[in-house]
């Protein structure tokens, strides 16, 4: 057996993976850009810890409960863990699934393309060809590899994050402690202030929103953690090493700080800008923000960076809904597919990149319109066919009287 084998046989796959995984997946579409951070936090200032504290709570429990059901009646692909939650309505989560990966994949394509070519001068097209080809190959070589590469990246991926947001701090410390102790709506006001004077910040963005009450942005951030649903179908393949409730109950606790802490460190980042129109209003914040510290490899590395998170935010997405695919093919008892294991390598690698080809197409829409539109219809729509019946249904299931885990129906 591998080393990687052997790590994911203990502590590792049970509590630490699918937290991977689900931060793996969420990078892209959840705060890579910047972009959703400004969206679903920043946008309120200083009181956007709201959001933040909101949204570690939410994703916090929406794991726990996805995994113990999971656990608890062996449902480890999307379909038959649907069907636990909403029956014969499961057709629709599916629809869902599908739509709601191809637009978090649009955004990153749209991004990335963006990025590659702005930063390292890198054509669009080869970017997005590039991407699929790596797509295509992880989808091919099925869950083991995808496994030690989401493992690794996941750990590349944090500690770029980390460096971003830990040389936007250092240099900016003293702007943020100021809009801090003016706090949301004063810090607007000194902006103003200072577009006026004609000193920095230079205008205030159009997306800022200091006045917000509590309550729009406790509900933005249930918002931000509903767009994000379509993570925890991602992971369902990694749950199989969960034996007792303990175990479910750390990983979730786990995900909910690994998928909140970049969310929180760049809304800190964004906060020592607020409310810069430079920054607040550009489709991708995070390049103001680094060539603010006049270090062009930064620009660099940013740009290599996104090209990773399309991966692994296309590769995790991509990888569940083959799991699904092959869940069915395993069943089918007649006709000419009778008796298939599922998709074949060759098959699973074409159709990885096939879907990454859609996505790409979709990503002319352009990332702005993207998130301010899709996202919002398609966020109530994960927590109606999703959060709502995992929270009722679900947590009824998994909170009676434990019994013996059922067979996957």
């Amino acid at each position: 057996m591998s080393f990687f084998g052997r790590l994911t046989g203990g502590r590792f796959g049970r509590l630490l993976l699918p937290a991977v995984v689900l931060q793996s997946v969420l990078i892209g579409g959840g705060y890579a850009t910047g972009r959703e951070i400004v969206a679903y936090g920043a946008r309120f200032g200083t009181r956007g810890w709201v959001a933040v504290l909101g949204i570690f709570l939410g994703f916090t429990v929406t794991a726990f409960f996805t995994f113990e059901v999971a656990r608890r009646f062996g449902t480890y692909e999307y379909k038959s863990f649907m069907r636990r939650l909403i029956g014969r309505g499961w057709p629709a989560f599916d629809v869902l699934y599908v739509v709601m990966a191809l637009v978090i994949i649009a955004v990153m394509a749209s991004a990335a393309a963006h990025i590659l070519e702005e930063t390292l001068g890198v054509p669009s097209l080869v970017g997005t060809t590039a991407v699929v080809l790596i797509v295509g190959v992880l989808s091919y070589h099925g869950a083991s590899v995808i496994e030690a590469f989401k493992s690794a990246g996941t750990a590349l991926l944090y500690l770029a994050y980390l460096t971003f947001s830990g040389l936007v701090l250092a240099a900016r410390h003293a702007e943020l402690a100021a809009v801090f102790a003016g706090g949301g709506a004063a810090g607007a006001a000194h902006g103003a202030a200072g577009a006026a004077a004609g000193s920095a910040p230079a205008a205030v963005a159009a997306a800022v929103d200091p006045g917000a009450s509590l309550v729009a942005i406790v509900g933005t951030g249930i918002l931000y953690v509903g767009y994000n649903l379509a993570v925890y179908p991602t992971a369902l393949y990694t749950l199989h090493r969960q034996r007792a409730r303990r175990d479910t109950a750390w990983a979730a606790l786990i995900a909910g700080l690994l998928m909140t802490v970049p969310f929180a460190l760049t809304w800190l980042c964004l906060m020592a800008f607020y409310p810069s129109a430079a920054v607040f209003d550009a489709p991708v914040p995070w390049l103001p923000m680094l060539r603010s510290l006049g270090r062009p490899w930064l620009i660099g590395v940013f740009g290599v960076v996104m090209g990773w998170t399309l991966v692994e935010t296309s590769v995790g997405l991509i990888h569940a809904l083959l799991d699904r695919i092959d869940a069915d093919l395993a069943r089918i008892d007649s006709g000419p597919l009778a008796g298939a294991d599922g998709l074949s390598s060759l098959q699973s690698g074409v159709l990885g990149a096939s879907i990454l080809v859609g996505a790409a197409l979709l990503s002319r829409v352009g990332i702005i319109a993207l998130v301010s539109k899709a996202y919002s219809f398609l966020g109530y729509a994960f927590i109606a066919l999703f959060a709502v019946p995992l929270l009722t249904v679900g947590a009824w299931k998994v909170l009676r009287r434990a019994r013996p885990a059922e067979p996957t129906a």
